[in-house]
């Protein structure tokens, strides 16, 4: 069965050369990212994907951290140059293996919100990208501040995704008391906060309302919301009893729909790193038609093979129909990126 990877990642020769050259010792993440050699060499990705059969296929972004993250301290103009070389290599890897892969997803200089709406427009209308790529906050700001909302209402009218991925670094402490946090907690348990604090922002600001046709992959099976349905649907259809100081119980009444319904209305991913029940949890909570194979490629131990082959063990034996496991591996992404 033809499996449509679409959430992993690449440095494109052009982007980690840039990279390279302007932030060479980024700390933290950008260690990390040094050190995986199938980021940016073909021929340990070839290898790894061939593992899996010539019906393996990749839709990749760029991986963390973001652009506005280490190009804060650089000139401006820099997040623009290295947005466009991350989607002219990309684009170029589309075009010479599309056998390989059918599609990527844009990168955007998101610190510079105007030359981010440029920038989409050159990477969908000009090269062919099937959707952008949006952290979980921009350098500290909410995904649904209003210098983004344009990049929104773009992506309603391209009808193509949003790929939204989590990232906050050691500086987002896990105590007040605290400047950085500890044992990596930013990233095991701050990640999926931090991704499902970014779904309520937009579900409370009444995006889905706004633009119907919006269309936002949630990373990592939608991160915190199907194991905590029960706060996010009966709990937050109380919204405003906890809070003195705002009328929070306005917001519910500006919504068409009870906060849950709209979280559903995300889509979500397979990259859970092997988790079975997490999988199966999410997608009760997500649904068939709203749940995409996708591996986070080549972030595991083995840095490449692991995480694909673990979560395509775990679709393979989800108690779902033929034709459910079919949608899950390729057909959702299909008609959802528009690949044919």
């Amino acid at each position: 069965m033809r499996k449509l990877d679409i959430f992993n990642h690449v440095y494109p020769a052009p982007f980690f050369d840039l990279f390279m050259k302007v932030a060479p010792a980024y700390k933290d993440i950008g260690k990390r990212m040094r050190n995986i050699p199938m980021l940016a060499d073909l021929d340990v990705r070839f290898r790894v994907m061939d593992a899996f059969g010539d019906d393996y296929q990749q839709v990749f972004s760029l991986p963390t951290p973001p652009i506005e993250v280490f190009a804060r301290s650089l000139e401006r103009h820099l997040a623009l140059d290295l947005a466009r070389a991350a989607n002219d290599g990309m684009a170029e890897l589309v075009q010479r293996y599309p056998d390989r892969f059918p599609g990527f997803v844009a990168a955007l200089p998101l610190s510079d919100p105007d030359a981010a709406a440029r920038e989409l427009h050159r990477a969908v209308g000009d090269l062919g990208a099937r959707g952008f790529q949006l952290t979980s906050n921009i350098a500290g700001k909410p995904i649904s501040a209003p210098e983004f909302l344009p990049l929104f209402e773009a992506m309603a009218e391209y009808d193509l995704p949003i790929w939204l991925h989590p990232y906050r670094g050691a500086d987002f402490a896990d105590y007040q008391t605290e400047d950085r946090s500890q044992f990596e907690i930013w990233w095991t348990f701050g990640w999926p906060y931090d991704t499902s604090a970014a779904m309520a922002r937009l579900v409370f600001a009444g995006y889905f309302d706004r633009f119907p046709n919006l269309k936002i992959i949630a990373h990592h099976m939608g991160a915190m919301i199907p194991y905590f349905a029960g706060r996010v649907g009966p709990g937050w259809d109380q919204l405003g009893s906890r809070t003195s100081d705002i009328d929070y119980s306005a917001v519910l009444k500006s919504l068409a729909k009870r906060p849950l319904d709209y979280f559903k209305m995300f889509y979500a991913d397979t990259a859970l790193f092997g988790a079975y029940d997490a999988t199966v949890c999410g997608l009760k909570f997500f649904g068939a038609d709203h749940v995409l194979f996708a591996s986070d490629a080549p972030f595991d131990p083995e840095k490449g093979p692991m995480y694909i082959r673990e979560t395509i063990a775990i679709v393979d034996r989800l108690e779902i129909s033929d034709d459910e496991r079919e949608r899950i591996y390729w057909r959702n992404a299909a008609t959802l990126l528009k690949l044919g």
